[in-house]
């Protein structure tokens, strides 16, 4: 029940911002669209007006409540409103062509979504001319493993059970995946290859149907994250059975992960924030360091653990390089 006051309080304050963020992101005519200030993009003087934040999905979902809840903390480091907008559409490439074709100055940065991100781009039916070289990594901010679920009544009692089924019926068993590309169908890709498990994929619009469609008995298994099961699961609507990571979640501590069963697959939702490329390297540095400070702030930590987001701070090398490497992952898997 406190979970679920504490989630309805944080999604209300997420929508009023949202309202407030689409009335006030647009240029004023005291400071038109586009209009530099001497020096703006220097690392000394940036920023000295407000910055926004472009999120490529829709107000309340995981990626904006953890945007809001990041923004105040970013705000008190660099002295400037950072402001939220929510840009929809395309699964999420019309704000991530609109974060790519921004000016890079530091003053417009976004959320960046993998595997997302990266499949809109490889998948040649696209045509998409931006790629992962259109944007300039700043840091990462949350990583969200991917888990196997059940409804409370399953017949599988564990992820031994469940996985020896699968191999021995393949695709006989139905499970969720929020879209082609989505962390849920790369890891069932993965499994299959790696493991020999191969399950019916039941493509839905986002968790919520996910988790309708398993409770109603419509598909077998719920693919979701960490971050959105773990209320369903001390709700007892559900029943966790794996997680895809290296070791396993503070927040589903007697849940184990799939290496642990000796099948390497490790899934996940990453979502960092980038600028466009050709952004100065010192505003780069400036706003990292900001959200390294947030991520290392205990209220911050607090928040993002009671609603079941995992912090992950990379920047520089280390979030370049993870990029890469997921973009290579998502090349083999998917054949590109």
């Amino acid at each position: 029940m406190r979970r679920t006051k504490l989630f309805l309080t944080v999604l209300v304050s997420v929508l009023i911002a949202a309202l407030v963020a689409g009335c006030s992101s647009q240029p004023t005519a005291q400071e038109p669209a586009g209009q530099e200030k001497k020096g703006e993009t220097t690392g000394e003087q940036y920023p000295n007006r407000p910055i926004q934040l472009i999120v490529s999905y829709a107000a309340g979902g995981g990626t904006d409540v953890g945007a809001r809840l990041l923004t105040p903390y970013l705000e008190k480091k660099l002295g400037q409103p950072v402001t939220v907008v929510n840009v929809t559409g395309g699964g999420g490439w019309v704000g991530w062509t609109q974060l790519a074709q921004a000016k890079p100055d530091g003053y417009t940065i976004g959320y960046i979504n993998i595997p997302n991100m990266i499949i809109g781009y490889l998948d040649p039916a696209m045509k998409r001319k931006d790629n992962l070289e259109s944007f300039a990594p700043i840091a990462n901010h949350v990583l969200d493993y991917t888990v196997f679920a059940v409804r409370k009544d399953s017949k599988f009692k564990d992820i031994d059970e469940l996985m020896n089924y699968a191999k021995a019926h393949p695709g006989e068993l139905s499970a969720t995946s929020t879209g082609i590309g989505s962390d849920e169908h790369i890891s069932l890709l993965e499994l299959e290859r790696k493991a020999g498990a191969k399950f019916q994929m039941v493509q839905t619009k986002g968790f919520a149907e996910c988790l309708t469609q398993v409770l109603g008995g419509h598909v077998d298994v719920l693919l979701g994250n960490v971050g959105e099961v773990v209320g369903p699961a001390r709700n007892g609507d559900i029943r966790v059975l794996a997680v895809l990571s290296e070791e396993r979640s503070k927040y589903l501590p007697d849940v184990p992960t799939l290496k642990e069963k000796g099948i390497d697959v490790v899934s996940f939702a990453a979502r960092g924030i980038a600028a466009p490329a050709g952004t100065p390297q010192e505003v780069i540095d400036k706003v990292a360091e900001a959200i390294q400070e947030a991520l290392e702030n205990p209220e911050h930590q607090k928040k993002m653990e009671e609603l079941g987001l995992a912090l992950k701070y990379m920047d520089g090398d280390e979030y370049q390089g993870f990029l890469k490497a997921q973009e290579q992952r998502i090349k083999d898997l998917m054949g590109w």
